[in-house]
């Protein structure tokens, strides 16, 4: 019953492949100046501008308990 060897599951070649590269990525990883730029947007630029987005939006908008004809904004 408990067989051994066989898979009850056909598995489809591309996705075995494509997890196979997804697996041993770092082993073919190498900088270029696009991943270096991808990579300085990605972990500093995109933070950064919603922190400051964040920042100056802080306590300026208030949604809830508002009437018929008040502003949306505090200040």
């Amino acid at each position: 019953m408990a067989g051994g060897g066989h898979n009850s599951l056909a598995f489809d070649p591309a996705l075995v492949k494509y997890n196979q590269m997804s697996v041993d990525r770092y082993k073919h990883f190498k900088w270029t100046p696009r991943t270096a730029w991808l990579s300085i947007i990605f972990a500093i630029a995109i933070p950064s501008s919603l922190y400051y987005v964040a920042n100056k939006t802080d306590g300026k908008y208030a949604f809830r308990g508002k009437r018929r004809g008040d502003t949306m904004k505090e200040f």
